[in-house]
Parts: structure tokens; sequence; C-alpha cells
């Protein structure tokens, strides 16, 4: 569909090369984007979506680089622009997590996790912004947050913080944006099949217990949030601002999981 269609766009996406990142790479160039992938290891995953876009016909440039280096934020929104001509969306989606008590967490994982999660989000939407309005052509930043920066979540105390206040940055860059027609929002996932949990160490009766909780019965999958990211993306997202999309299975909507104690008539 036309309101939909990407043709001719530019879209920088962090973390873009697994996970949901990928979805999202993938399902921007599926729609006629030309795309940017910035990741920080792992090569060949980066390569993959290359080369699935490159069988889309669309072009697909690679950037290495960590988020916690602040400094150089400036230079990748630059590179980006010399490669591909301009810069039209902005998809802010790498993230990091660690499973810790408060009273473990170092001043190393916090500043980490804000740097990655809630700083180079903010400096790369800043640096893509001055493109944007310098183009006169407006554009989108769009945040992948999380429901961990709506509802709190037990051993994820930084975790929760730079989401929280990443959405609070996305209301607050949709303010001051919004007269440049550059619009800002955010997408929250809920439980997601992607590696950034594999790491916990959790019974493994968790995944029974959150199950429970979410209504749909089941965790989500990458390629369901992209659709999301496609849509702020588009024409049909350009009247949408400063809003949050939840995408859980409706976990966040369910206080208690009362529905299976429910007395059986």
């Amino acid at each position: 569909m036309k309101r939909f269609d990407l043709t001719g766009k530019v879209a920088l996406i962090t973390g873009g090369s697994r996970g949901i990142g990928a979805a999202i790479s993938l399902a921007l160039a599926e729609a006629g984007a030309d795309i940017a992938v910035l990741f920080r290891s792992r090569r060949p995953e980066a390569e993959r979506i290359r080369h699935l876009s490159a069988d889309m016909g669309r072009r697909c440039e690679l950037i290495q680089y960590d988020l916690a280096d602040l400094d150089g934020l400036e230079s990748v929104v630059d590179d980006v622009v010399q490669r591909l001509g301009h810069l039209d969306v902005l998809v802010n989606n790498a993230g990091i997590a660690h499973l810790l008590p408060f009273d473990k967490v170092t001043h190393d994982v916090m500043d980490r996790t804000l740097r990655v999660n809630t700083m180079a989000p903010f400096f790369l939407a800043q640096a893509a912004a001055r493109r944007m309005i310098n183009r006169h052509q407006g554009g989108r930043i769009i945040n992948i947050s999380s429901t961990n920066g709506i509802v709190a979540e037990a051993l994820l105390a930084p975790y929760n913080a730079s989401k929280g206040a990443l959405e609070l940055i996305t209301k607050s860059l949709a303010i001051e944006l919004g007269p440049h027609a550059i619009t800002v929002n955010s997408v929250a996932p809920g439980l997601i099949e992607t590696e950034i949990g594999e790491g916990f160490e959790l019974d493994p009766d968790f995944e029974r217990y959150a199950i429970e909780h979410i209504p749909l019965g089941r965790y989500g999958s990458p390629e369901e949030i992209a659709g999301a990211v496609v849509f702020l993306a588009s024409k049909a997202g350009k009247y949408t601002t400063g809003q949050c999309i939840v995408i859980d299975g409706g976990l966040t909507c369910d206080q208690f999981p009362r529905l299976q104690f429910a007395k059986k008539n």
C-alpha cells in the first residue's frame, strides 16, 4: 500500500543486525527504504542483513560502532549521510540489560546501561534531527523502548531506569521537533524471543509463569514489532507523535493473572 511505501527513504537502525533490530531492518527494506545497519560485533549477522536487503533491491550500509562511545555519534550520522545521501528515519533499537539485585549494580553497569539505552539514542536523535531540519523534508525518530519503561521489574533497576527515561525523552523531543515535521515515537515490546534475556540465570519455571501472565499465551516474535516501526516511519504515521505503541501480547493490561483461577460453572 502506498501509505506504507518507504521508497526513496533512508533509515539508520542501531542494533540492526539481529533480534528485533534485524526484523526492523528487513521490514524497512521490504517497504522500500535503503538502510544503514549499526552493529557492535558479530559482523556475519550484519552481512546477512546486507545480502537479504540486496536481494530486495535495496542499498544497505554496515557501520560497526559501540554506542557507549558517545563522542563519535555525530560522525556516525555524518557517515550515513555521506554513504546514502540523506537520513529520513532513525530507529534507536540497540539495548543492553543485566539481571542483578540493585545492591549488586556497579558504577560500570549503570553507566554503560544508561549510555547505550538512553544517552546514545538522545544524542543520535540530536544529530539526526539537525540533518532532517536542514533538509526541510521532515523525518521520523523511533525509539525501541520496553514495557520496562512503563512498569518496573525486579532485578533490572538500571534497565528500567534507562527505558523509563527513554519514554520521556521521546515525548520531549516530539514537542520540540513537531514544528519541523519530525515525529518522535516509541515502540515498547514485552517479552519477545530474542537473545537479550538468554544470559539471565532464572529458574526454568520462569517461562511457564511468564506465559501465564500474557493474555495471548506466548512470547512475541521480532517480526511482530517491526510492523509498528514501518507504520511510524511511513506516511500512514505522519500525524502520530509523542506516542508509545505497546506490543506485549496484553502483558501490561492484566494486573493479576486471575483468569486461570476463576471457578468453572
